[in-house]
Order: structure tokens, then sequence, then C-alpha cells
């Protein structure tokens, strides 16, 4: 009995959330709640099953990302690119790489939020329209944010269920890692935006020079990535090793705006700047998962799949890969992949596996078939939001004219590359 009420709480968690976008963290929260007072997870497991480090992580990023945005140095970055640019297409071109290679390091929904208003200045300057460019910036941002562990929340979560390292997205057990997978299809997207954008090659020029009011967001910014990836070389480091790092850099990001500035005004801004709402969804997720895995749903699931691909690893790396394209699209990755990681772990274990590949294709699927749609993504709910402030509706159609190129050319080429480098020989 206890566990058909605990999967009745996780469906109907899910319907709700898909229904109301807008309240996921309460959803999640009310959900985890029910299972404690159900009694289907001991209260005194609500704690260790959140991953802490996972939330430190995000909240010492998110922190640095805002005084970074606030610093203007994006600005600077992108009104370089933009003089180096011949015609229009290149800009476009250029702005989406610039996304793309933001995203790896820092949050796809902070990387729209701070490319996306430089792209919408440009198309003003050009008279042009600029939902082709935006639309390119918001996918590009979802798709290399799987590229490296801080990349994507989805990254972290991975990256924490597998005992990844920052180095292990490169390089791993011998092999090439998700980031090379991901860059394949970075580059595959070029020949694919020259094609989609031929026709525009109105030249263009750039004399703006925006002044950057302070570097330290900027040092501390790579300063995290660099700590990271010397901690990745360190053995046998505690579990919380990323998030202290993300969590010490950010709070000196704090300590030292307000010795600069000698008011607490830049540190409120930051911190209401921050995804509360992720970051409580997750906790809540958390919880109803380590829930659903108490009372043997994920075992039971994970049989199920395990079975159903039978002894062909082609067949359910397949269904992996291309089922969290097809879900994706419609269900925000960040709910879906939190569900999927135990149930693989299960899978894996059941068929006798590594569970790497299986991961991986995870993570191919969910984070770049979110660029189906408008509403597949945060970040290209953020960008279209973007639009239609300034005046420029997005149509589903509009949108996938761009998404579905986009997602075939970036998923296919990951998802091979997955298969060939990882699949167990």
């Amino acid at each position: 009995m206890t566990k058909y009420i605990a999967i009745g709480i996780f469906l109907i968690m899910y319907i709700l959330m898909i229904v109301l976008p807008k309240r996921r963290a309460i959803v999640a929260l009310s959900a985890a709640a029910l299972m404690v007072v159900c009694q289907i997870l001991p209260l005194g497991k609500v704690l260790p099953a959140i991953d802490w480090n996972v939330l430190m992580m995000i909240f010492g990023t998110m922190v640095i990302v805002d005084y970074f945005i606030e610093s203007k140095m994006p600005n600077r970055i992108a009104e370089a690119l933009l003089r180096i640019s011949k015609n229009v297409m290149w800009v476009t071109i250029l702005m989406s790489l610039f996304s793309g290679i933001i995203s790896a390091f820092i949050d796809n929904v902070a990387t729209v939020l701070m490319v996306a208003p430089v792209g919408l200045a440009i198309c003003k300057k050009l008279k042009i329209n600029p939902v082709p460019m935006i639309i390119c910036i918001a996918v590009s941002s979802n798709l290399q944010g799987a590229a490296t562990l801080v990349g994507d929340t989805t990254s972290i979560m991975l990256a924490a269920a597998d005992h990844m390292n920052f180095n292990d997205f490169f390089y791993m057990n011998g092999k090439p890692g998700m980031f090379f997978a991901v860059e394949l299809g970075a580059i595959l997207t070029i020949p694919l935006m020259m094609v989609m954008f031929r026709k525009n090659r109105e030249p263009v020029n750039s004399t703006e020079h925006t002044k950057v009011t302070d570097y330290v967001p900027t040092i501390t910014m790579l300063g995290h990535v660099v700590l990271l990836i010397i901690a990745s070389f360190i053995p046998n480091t505690h579990e919380w090793t990323n998030g202290i790092i993300c969590m010490v850099c950010g709070i000196l990001t704090i300590i030292w705006e307000l010795i600069k500035q000698k008011s607490t005004k830049g540190m409120i801004h930051s911190l209401k700047a921050l995804d509360w709402d992720t970051m409580l969804l997750l906790s809540g997720l958390f919880v109803v998962i380590a829930s659903i895995k108490e009372v043997g749903i994920i075992n039971d699931l994970a049989n199920l799949i395990a079975n159903f691909g039978g002894s062909n690893r082609f067949v359910l790396f397949s269904i992996i890969v291309w089922g969290s394209v097809v879900i994706s699209a419609f269900i925000d990755n960040i709910p879906y992949v939190a569900t999927m990681l135990p149930l693989l772990a299960g899978v894996a274990t059941a068929m006798n596996v590594e569970p790497h590949f299986l991961y991986f294709g995870l993570l191919v699927g969910a984070t770049l078939g979110g660029n189906l749609t408008p509403i597949g993504a945060s970040a290209n709910i953020a960008g279209v939001g973007m639009l239609r402030k300034e005046g420029h509706e997005v149509s589903f159609g509009d949108f996938m004219k761009i998404g579905i190129p986009f997602t075939l050319t970036a998923v296919i080429a990951g998802y091979l590359f997955v298969w060939i480098v990882w699949a167990p020989k």
C-alpha cells in the first residue's frame, strides 16, 4: 500500500509541475512533505537525502554570475566579437558561439540574460529582426551547458550521481568525455547556421567601447573554474569539495563588493537575483526521489527497462537518448534527469554494465532535447520572454524552424559519439 501511495504522490507532483510551471518548487516541496507525513521516508533520512554539494555549487556560481553581469564584462566581449564580424550572418554565428562558450561554465539562463540584451542592441543598431539571433543564442546556450560540470544543473546532478569531478567531463577512464560529445555537436551547428542565414550578408561595424566597472567578478569567475579543475586532480576529496569551492568564491565576491561599494545594495541585488526556485525545486525532488527509492520503486522500474531492452544495449541506449529528447521537448529536464539518474543506476546494475554510457546518453537526450520547443528549456523561455518584452511574439513554428535543425544536429552527433566511445565492448 505504501508503494502505491508513493507512486500516486509522485505522479500528481509531475502533473502539477507541468500544469503549474511557475509553482514547481512549491509542488515539489509539498510532495516531499507528503512523503514524510505518510511515513514513506523516515524523518531522519530527509536531510541526508538532499545533495548539499549540488545546492552549494548552484548558489555560489549564481552569485558570481550576477556580479559578472553587473560588471559589464560580457558587453565588452560581445563588442569585440561585433568588431571582427564581416556581416550579419557572422554576427549571429559568433554571438551564438559566444553564448555557448559562456554557458559551458555558468548557468544557461544566466547566459541568455547576459548575452541576449547585447544581441538585441546589435539588432536594433543594424535594424534587423532579432528573433533568429536570440533563438540561436538561447539554443546554443542550452546545447553547451552539458559540456562541463558547472555548465548546467543537469551536469552537476550527473556528476554527483556518478562521482565525477571537473576533469572527468574532458577525459575519464582513458576516454574523451562529455565535453567532446557536446562540442562536436556545437561545431556542426556552424555550417547549419551558415546555410540558415546565408542571405544575411549586410556589412556591420562597431565603434562602441563599454567600460568594465569591476574586474574582480571576472577574476572570481575564472578562479572558481580553475579551482574546480585543480580539485579534480586531488584524490579522495570530500564530497562537498566542489560546492565549498563555489560557495567560498561567491562569498569572497560579495565581501569584495561590500568593501568596494561600502553598502549592502549590491549584495541584496545579488541574493534577489539567485534562482531560489530551482534550488527549492531540487531540494524537494531529492526528498521525493529518496522516498520512491526507499520503497523500491526505482529498482522495479530499472528492472522493467532492463527487461524491455533485453540484452540489446544499443536498443536500450537509443530508447534512453531519443525518449529523453521527446520528453524534454515538453517537460523541464531538471526533474526528469533527477528522476532518471537513480533509475539508470539500477538499470546498469541489472544489466551488469558500467553506468557511464547510460548517464551520458541521458544527458545528451535530456539537455539537447529541450531545444525542440520554446518551452523545453528555461534558457529558451528566458530568450522568448525577452523578445516578447521587445514586442516580438515567437510562435512554436518560428522557434522550431531553428530549434529542430539544432536539436537533430547536436543530438545525432552526441548520440553517435557516446555510443562509439563509451558503449561496453
